[in-house]
């Protein structure tokens, strides 16, 4: 019996600030078994790891990822806006928007982690991200596990015709009828669910668990009734916390 895995999302993010080469860093010293994170593409075409399309709510700055460089990106503070952490740092301020690239090679020294690398292509049509984002997972990434998801089906679907070797995980927030039948169709390793989907009706996915990454488990009831199940993986803020239940598990097996 393989445990279910543990996922940093957007690093540890419930603690630092997220998608920041500091919060992937602290979820790896944590012992993560992988890392989640979220791709846009820049105005000049540089594959940047943040979550929303603006840069308003995470950084200093203002605007569309797709509107600005990555040189103009990169002079706004992506821990600027996280004063109110209990662990907050002015350290933190001096830290950038990283682009894929360097979160692939903060990883080299860590080839064990998992990456789910999310392309957050369900409200823009980033032309030619898929193909950028495999180049640069071929350059940097040493053979490394990647698992690719998106809420945009076409996105993943694309990557498997690129290459029909990679990974991928349909991201999904809504129940979905015989979800083995989508795996089986689009030809998925994984869905990633909304936690509220599988925890109201574990039983419709019983046949899917050892498929199913499950987003964003934080309290301690929900990683507690995750790891019952023996999802595949539990994606959360605190992967410290979910660790810790884990590893309780395991000292009574």
């Amino acid at each position: 019996m393989h445990p279910t895995k543990v996922y940093g999302h957007r690093g540890a993010m419930g603690e630092y600030p997220e998608n920041t080469l500091l919060s992937f860093e602290q979820a790896i010293l944590q012992g993560v078994d992988g890392l989640e994170l979220d791709v846009q593409l820049t105005k000049d075409g540089e594959v940047v790891v943040i979550h929303d399309e603006m840069l308003d709510r995470t950084t200093n700055g203002t605007g569309f990822i797709k509107d600005w460089t990555l040189g103009e990106i990169k002079q706004y503070s992506a821990g600027a806006n996280f004063t109110k952490f209990p662990k907050y740092k002015p350290e933190w301020e001096i830290e950038a928007v990283p682009t894929l690239q360097e979160v692939l090679e903060l990883l080299q020294d860590h080839p064990h982690i998992e990456l789910n690398i999310e392309l957050k292509t369900n409200h823009f049509r980033y032309e030619g991200i898929e193909e950028k984002v495999l180049e640069l997972v071929n350059l940097y990434g040493e053979g490394r596990n990647i698992i690719y998801s998106s809420f945009h089906l076409p996105s993943i679907l694309k990557l498997k015709v690129l290459d029909p070797f990679v990974e991928i995980a349909w991201l999904i927030h809504q129940p979905i009828p015989h979800p083995n039948e989508y795996v089986e169709i689009f030809g998925l390793e994984a869905l990633h669910v909304a936690k509220d989907i599988i925890l109201a009706s574990p039983y419709q996915y019983k046949e899917t668990l050892k498929r199913l990454r499950v987003w964003t488990a934080n309290s301690t009831d929900e990683i507690k009734q995750l790891l019952d199940l023996q999802v595949n993986a539990i994606i959360t803020d605190y992967p410290e916390k979910a660790l810790f239940f884990r590893s309780e598990r395991t000292l009574y097996i």
